[in-house]
């Protein structure tokens, strides 16, 4: 599946990958579509077999804090407020969920399969110094480790880290003694601001965190669950060229590859965010280089020949935006003179006989004339065609310049219009984009 790799009406955030047995699973926020707050008050849960990350199941909901049309809440007796990233780890054949609600005491809940549904099994137990960051219980956004030595980490943290270890036998109270501060600084270079993720990979321990600028995901490592890290760098940044938000989630390995799970924003709204992959590459000496935000998802290329919908769009710049309209219809929306529309990459093949193709784009109109200039590998790249969008809704043509090989694609709008119309026509919305193909 290309990026978002989750239906395109999903919104699942702060996405906390898991390989249990044959499947891969994601836990993670649950956004509302046109909400003004994060998150909702239920979590769900989707995974595909790690053989075949194409086809991915939704396993309904998982836990609750409000009553809905099938559920009870499972936090009636003492909060009804929004889930936020939680995290889901595997001891001894159970499945622990933990579970952070916003202004209320954080939980544990567990379940026999990792899809769940989990069963409340206690809010957390804990005794930590007055004044400091845990004190109130909430533990934001929890990252769990089962380390080799079966012993149990949570990390957490807004603005300020901290960790606690927890009794395995019960996998919610607090060891005494274990509370930890600061475990990942809040100044240069870590600059520490949520997201908490840990992960071991070999004798290393990784820390995947949201810095200050909150757009990024980047890591720190250490030899020790408890520290002191090591600051190492970005891994992915939901910003670059694109409209920028928080950011969450982390790594994983499923069969050889590894790849760092993200979230990027839709409807012009930090509150509408979407789940997306890339692959990463993890070097012999631990560091991650970093990887630019593409329309990939799982696959290796996109195919220009198939329907590709607007909204799988990598580079979104000049105050351009994915909106959701319903559930089947997501156009780029507010395009305007001077807007840059994105996708990276498409393998156009090598034998072709002709020595031009065929650009078709289906829009909706907004009663004025437009041009989507086409160009490859950047936005100043070659230009291969042009494509004159009229005032109505439908299809437009071009006739573009034959191309071979694997490019990025790079729509460039401009207003045809020019002398005294053009100052009326700055800032217009000049169309909606839907989607695009190539023709041979």
């Amino acid at each position: 599946m290309p990026n978002p790799y989750l239906p395109l009406w999903e919104y699942i955030p702060d996405g906390e990958p898991r390989v249990f047995g044959e499947r891969v699973y994601v836990y993670g926020s649950h956004d509302r579509v046109a909400s003004d707050r994060f998150c909702d008050f239920k979590l769900k849960v989707w995974s595909a077999s790690i053989h075949d990350l194409n086809h991915w199941t939704c396993h309904g909901d998982i836990f609750h804090t409000r009553d809905d049309r099938d559920h009870k809440s499972d936090t009636a007796e003492w909060t009804d407020c929004e889930l936020y990233a939680p995290d889901v780890i595997e001891k001894d054949g159970k499945y622990y969920l933990y579970a952070y609600i916003i202004d209320a005491k954080g939980c544990v809940a567990v379940s026999d399969r990792p899809e769940g549904p989990f069963k409340l099994l206690s809010r957390y137990k804990y005794d930590v110094p007055a004044g400091s960051a845990g004190e109130n219980g909430w533990f934001i956004d929890p990252g769990v480790l089962v380390d080799d030595d079966g012993r149990v980490y949570v990390y957490c943290g807004f603005e300020k880290s901290y960790m606690i270890e927890v009794n395995p036998d019960n996998m919610y109270e607090m060891i005494p003694g274990s509370y930890r501060e600061d475990f990942i600084p809040t100044e240069e270079p870590f600059c520490f601001f949520e997201a908490c993720s840990p992960r071991k990979i070999g004798d290393t321990y990784y820390m995947i965190y949201s810095p200050r600028k909150g757009s990024r995901l980047v890591y720190a490592t250490s030899k020790s669950p408890t520290g002191p890290f090591e600051y190492r760098g970005i891994i992915v940044d939901n910003g670059q060229d694109y409209p920028a938000g928080n950011d969450h989630g982390s790594i994983m390995k499923i069969k050889d590859q590894w790849y760092i799970f993200y979230h990027r924003m839709t409807n012009g709204t930090i509150m509408s965010r979407r789940a997306c992959v890339e692959k990463i590459e993890i070097l012999p000496d631990g560091t991650i280089p970093q990887v630019e935000m593409t329309s990939l998802g799982f696959q290796d290329s996109l195919s220009p020949y198939e329907q590709t919908p607007a909204e799988l769009a990598c580079v979104l710049k000049g105050g351009c935006m994915v909106t959701e309209r319903n559930a089947f219809m997501r156009p780029i929306t507010q395009i305007m003179d001077g807007a840059v529309i994105g996708y990276k990459y498409f393998d156009f093949g090598e034998d072709y006989a002709g020595n031009t193709m065929k650009f078709a784009a289906r829009v909706r109109g907004n009663g004025c004339k437009a041009e989507l200039h086409i160009h490859l590998d950047a936005e100043d790249g070659e230009e291969i065609g042009c494509c004159e969008i009229g005032t109505d809704d439908g299809m437009y043509t071009a006739i573009t310049k034959h191309v071979t090989g694997r490019h990025a694609l790079y729509f460039k709008v401009k207003s045809p219009f020019g002398g005294w119309f053009k100052n009326m026509a700055d800032g217009r919305h000049l169309f909606e984009f839907e989607e695009f193909v190539f023709l041979k």
